[in-house]
């Protein structure tokens, strides 16, 4: 079985199989057809998959000519039938990994998987998971499942994690040219998890087991959330003290060693950084640590959307207006500058928190024309234009997502009161107390 699905691996014979066709798996499985294997997309979306089969995108940065070619070509194909999973010698899964309401982990994603995958699992199958999770998942939660069809794993099938590292939108790293990190339940797992990667990415680097691999992507995350955390304390500090903290950032990155730039903002978005630290702090408690550092950048992190609503009620209160009944523009809905992604996004809390405070709340995006429904909130909006005559009608309008296609000098012009969350408005001669910064 081993040598037989190896062979093929090296020939790009293998029939890729990709679970979850998000800003993870279709970037992924764009990228093996990039390098001539043939894929079958699985999803139970079937709006995604209609768009697919027609090469259309619905992700804004990955361009719909390269899948209407693969799919005309018959290289590629979406399907919500999952009886086709019998058929491909890859699987790799990419299904989202969300957190419950007490910030718990959600498997339900990839536990409902793993069990699907069962009613069609044979000899000779390589399983891949790619979805971000605690240490210890792939070989005690999804191996197990897969161990019921009654096959072993490393002779009748063989299973891995390599974490995902997709940066939605960046132009200079894409899926290709980012180190793949890879690890297998056995040498063979293994062995054949890094001759597949090593086909689509520049460099691949091997690590001892699962759990390895699964906590290198919690440390990545963790590390950014905690360094975030710090800036955003230390600029409600500064403020205290009448310091600019984007100012001292940018002194303090001029040191060519010792230090790295991280930026405050309105609170975390996407769907890594502000859910993967979570995980660590729930399996910890497994063996009995309770990680204080960890879960106090959280709460850092967390608290932000209040302090940007805590922040406009006290500009608005400079003006003589009541936060109750005034009209507040948000501005950029999206997670993170020139994106159409609003997963975790800290714009929607902040719309959820002003309403619940009796304002009247619009926004602008660019990216996101239409509000989509979330796990957590339905808002019935759309982005509406920023043009003078909307901009005048608003008491407020609050940056939080400083997308490069907007033209923040006309708002400064325009606005009678900007709360920036992001250091957008570089604009001098502003009138004292227009703008506020959160």
């Amino acid at each position: 079985m081993f040598e037989v699905l190896l062979n093929k691996i090296k020939k790009k014979e293998a029939l890729i199989g990709i679970i979850g066709l998000g800003y993870v798996g279709l970037p992924l499985a764009l990228e093996f057809l990039r390098k001539n294997f043939t894929v079958i997309g699985f999803d139970i979306d079937e709006e995604k998959i209609k768009k697919l089969n027609k090469g259309e995108s619905y992700i804004k940065h990955i361009d719909s000519n390269f899948i209407k070619q693969a799919v005309f070509s018959s290289y590629f194909k979406a399907t919500n039938d999952f009886s086709k999973l019998k058929g491909v010698d890859v699987i790799i899964i990419c299904v989202p990994t969300p957190l419950g309401k007490h910030y718990d982990p959600d498997l339900t994603f990839i536990i409902n998987t793993a069990r699907t995958i069962t009613n069609y699992l044979r000899k000779g199958q390589l399983v891949i998971l790619e979805s971000t999770t605690y240490p210890g998942t792939t070989e005690e939660e999804i191996l197990p499942i897969l161990c019921e069809t009654g096959l072993k794993v490393g002779e009748d099938f063989f299973m891995g994690y390599s974490p995902e590292r997709e940066d939605p939108g960046n132009k200079k790293f894409t899926t290709a040219n980012i180190p793949k990190v890879v690890s297998g339940v056995t040498e063979k797992c293994l062995t054949l998890v890094e001759t597949l990667y090593k086909h689509i990415v520049v460099e691949v680097v091997p690590v001892s087991s699962p759990k390895v691999a699964e906590a290198t992507k919690i440390l990545e995350n963790t590390y950014r959330a905690v360094n975030i955390a710090l800036v955003n304390e230390l600029k409600i500090v500064f403020e205290k003290m009448g310091i600019d903290i984007w100012e001292v950032i940018e002194a303090a990155k001029t040191k060519p060693f010792g230090f790295q730039a991280f930026y405050p903002g309105p609170g975390l978005g996407g769907h890594c950084i502000p859910i993967d630290p979570f995980y660590l702090t729930w399996k910890a408690k497994e063996y009995d640590i309770h990680t204080r550092f960890i879960e106090l950048a959280g709460e850092v992190n967390t608290s932000m959307p209040y302090y940007v609503v805590e922040k406009t009620i006290k500009a608005l209160n400079a003006q003589g207006i009541s936060i109750k009944g005034a009209k507040i523009l948000i501005v950029g809905v999206a997670y993170k500058p020139d994106v159409d992604d609003t997963r975790e996004s800290p714009g929607l809390k902040i719309m959820a928190l002003l309403e619940k405070e009796g304002a009247r709340v619009d926004y602008h995006d660019p990216y996101v024309p239409i509000l989509p429904k979330t796990r957590k909130y339905k808002f019935d909006k759309i982005s509406v234009p920023l043009t003078t005559e909307k901009i005048i009608q608003y008491d407020a309008i609050i940056i939080v997502t400083n997308h490069s296609n907007i033209d923040y000098s006309f708002i400064a012009e325009k606005a009678k009161l900007i709360i920036d969350t992001r250091n957008a408005l570089k604009v001098k001669g502003l009138r004292s107390g227009k703008v506020w910064k959160a």
